[in-house]
């Protein structure tokens, strides 16, 4: 009797079954809200759907490829006239970029999130963790850490795409008026640099993580022995440097790089002695419009 009943249901979910056609062709009948007029006058800037973790590949300087998980949020325009937008379509769509989704891909998305959804525009954010393999400074112990990284594009009515690239840091930091006026130690803490760069061509993620690292008074490990914690806090203690000296450290490597177009960085510590925290940020112009 089990037997039959699991039968049952295998067959069930064949689409050649009657029960699926039978299916099939109640669809057809169904009304769709969706595509009814709206009379309300009031076109929707972004609609779409929000928080989707999907599995997705993005691009490895060393392994050629990783496997991660991202949250992504898709949306296009919807004018006044239409009362909703087709939100499965995005899901779709999505499915089928789903062996590699970067940078490089997002003009095709975009444009086809456009056309498939009869759109003037088109916005889609990937956000996911990217592990790098880091070893520690002396005993070269090997440790996973985790970044979190950002992809962001948009495509207009002219068909214009922009496209911009997101990491946020990790780093450690030691505060230079501390060291200079205590007659033993200085207070140092854990920050987080969140950058935001426009590009001519590819750019690694890896390279960008790099960059701040070597801005601050000391990079952040996953694995330390008691040699690496003796070379990390005496590095830090060496170079010590507040908010401003990081964000500005930041934003000079990065006006050096002809490949970099726009750029922004923030830089916020979590203050060890005090009831707040430091920030200090900077841009490269405003966001061009689009």
């Amino acid at each position: 009797m089990k037997d039959t009943v699991l039968r049952r249901q295998v067959e069930l979910r064949q689409p050649g079954t009657p029960e699926c056609r039978i299916k099939a062709a109640d669809v057809k009948c169904m009304k769709d809200v969706q595509n009814e007029r709206d009379y309300r006058n009031i076109a929707i800037n972004k609609v779409g759907i929000k928080g989707l973790r999907y599995p997705v590949t993005v691009l490895d300087r060393i392994n050629g490829d990783q496997n991660t998980v991202a949250s992504i949020n898709m949306y296009v325009d919807l004018p006044h006239e239409c009362k909703g937008t087709h939100m499965s379509r995005f899901v779709e769509l999505l499915h089928l970029f789903r062996p590699k989704l970067s940078l490089k891909s997002f003009a095709d998305i975009l444009d086809q999130m456009k056309a498939h959804l009869n759109a003037e525009s088109a916005h889609i954010e990937v956000t996911f963790p990217f592990f790098i393999l880091k070893f520690a400074p002396i005993t070269n112990s090997p440790g996973l850490m985790d970044y979190t990284c950002r992809f962001v594009g948009s495509i207009n009515s002219k068909g214009r795409v922009d496209l911009v690239s997101e990491v946020t840091v990790p780093i450690s930091s030691v505060c230079p008026c501390s060291r200079e006026i205590s007659e033993c130690g200085a207070h140092n803490q854990r920050g987080m640099v969140h950058l935001r760069t426009r590009f001519k061509k590819f750019i690694w993620i890896e390279d960008m993580i790099e960059l701040v690292e070597q801005s601050a008074s000391c990079d952040v490990f996953s694995v330390l022995k008691r040699s690496d914690e003796k070379y990390v806090t005496e590095r830090g203690f060496s170079n010590p440097k507040f908010v401003e000296d990081i964000v500005r450290d930041i934003a000079l490597a990065l006006k050096a790089d002809p490949n970099i177009t726009w750029f922004d960085v923030a830089v916020e510590n979590f203050e060890s002695i005090h009831n707040h925290n430091a920030y200090a940020y900077i841009s490269s112009g405003e966001l061009p419009k689009i």
